[in-house]
């Protein structure tokens, strides 16, 4: 999508299909104070977050997210939070039990001739299943969970497991069946994790 664009709901973001799964329904903001409101946010992570990491002399992971739990987003929310006007919450709870499956990057892949699937430099090889001998020529989802490990499904099967050092994980953990959630769904966020690159890995 270009700049300025009108958001496409057939081909929603990582973020938008995560909402859609939960039953939240995204509203797109076009208008340019709220486009600005946005703008001054990215602003002022992007712009302060970096000086203040390198004031403190923080060059690793681990060091930022200390930072940001002990002390950086206390004195955000202290500068920039305000004050409901109204008591009460908005935010309900939600009926599906599958969130390590929907909060996660997803990617469709064609399997290739010899079973195996790739993103960019990273190969995973998928065993033959009890209903296909192969599934070479079919298309499967590639999901990257939050602690690094990676699931890649066929419909409802999970086909393969591989642990964030790319190793094979032993027993295939299937997900839950969801359940349609009936009300607007929403998450707080208790802290910011950053995390390092991964590291390409290929399995046998």
């Amino acid at each position: 999508m270009k700049a300025g664009d009108k958001v496409d709901k057939n081909r929603p973001t990582q973020v938008g299909r995560a909402m859609k799964e939960l039953g939240v329904r995204m509203i797109a903001a076009y208008s340019p104070q709220a486009r600005g409101r946005s703008e001054r946010s990215f602003g002022t992570w992007q712009g302060r977050l970096p000086q203040e990491l390198r004031l403190a002399g923080i060059t690793t992971v681990e060091g930022a997210n200390d930072f940001l739990r002990e002390r950086y987003i206390g004195e955000f929310n202290g500068k920039f939070s305000v004050a409901a006007e109204q008591k009460g919450t908005a935010f309900r709870r939600t009926s599906r039990s599958d969130l390590n499956w929907i909060f996660t990057v997803q990617t469709e892949r064609v399997v290739a001739k010899d079973n195996t699937v790739a993103i960019a430099a990273r190969s995973w090889q998928i065993d033959k299943t009890h209903f296909r001998h192969t599934l070479a020529g079919c298309t499967v989802t590639i999901h990257e969970h939050l602690d690094g490990s990676l699931s890649i499904r066929y419909g409802p099967h999970v086909v393969a497991q591989f642990e964030a050092n790319g190793e094979r994980r032993g027993k295939v953990q299937s997900p839950p069946k969801p359940r349609p959630s009936h009300f607007p769904t929403a998450t707080t966020a208790t802290a910011l994790s950053l995390k390092p690159k991964k590291q390409a890995a290929r399995a046998a």
